[in-house]
């Protein structure tokens, strides 16, 4: 016999997940302005190294903040650093699996389209179920509490200890 994890009801997973991902994201920034500006002086000095020739490198910091999404949500961490840190974790919404390649790609493009067109559309997430976002919609993704998703151990027994059951 197979013994499933229980999912946790709703409100045990989203408690509190709109203002931590708030922070995360301001995490997350930090983070990416780290990476930026540790990258724009590596390819500047190896731009001047090469006398001009490694500059076209700069066009590359672009699609750092996009790989930087699309790593860490594809990832084994299931989420970027700052949604970690708040205790966050990016799962699919119909299994509470780990995010697949391509969910991550949907997901951060539609997320990057939402903050150029003014970051507005982030406020679905106050109106729908699970407080999901639009990224999050779309891509079939859900943010949850990474505590309230702690595997349960299963009871003694239950087919989950090699040899059956004790009491056999």
């Amino acid at each position: 016999m197979i013994y499933r994890m229980p999912v946790p009801d709703d409100y045990s997973l989203t408690r509190g997940v709109i203002s931590r991902r708030v922070i995360g994201w301001f995490i997350d920034l930090l983070f990416l302005a780290l990476i930026m500006v540790v990258l724009w002086v590596v390819f500047m000095l190896f731009g001047l190294l090469t006398l001009g020739l490694g500059l076209p490198l700069l066009g590359v910091l672009p699609f750092v903040p996009f790989c930087y999404h699309i790593l860490f949500l594809a990832g084994p961490s299931s989420g970027t650093p700052g949604q970690r840190i708040m205790g966050l974790l990016v799962r699919r919404n119909d299994d509470f699996g780990q995010p697949n390649a391509l969910q991550a790609v949907i997901s951060t493009i539609v997320f990057y389209l939402t903050l150029a067109t003014s970051g507005l559309l982030l406020l679905v997430a106050l109106i729908t179920f699970r407080h999901r976002t639009l990224h999050d919609l779309v891509s079939g993704l859900v943010v949850v509490r990474a505590d309230a998703m702690a595997p349960l151990t299963p009871p003694l027994g239950y087919g989950n200890i090699p040899g059956g059951s004790p009491y056999a």
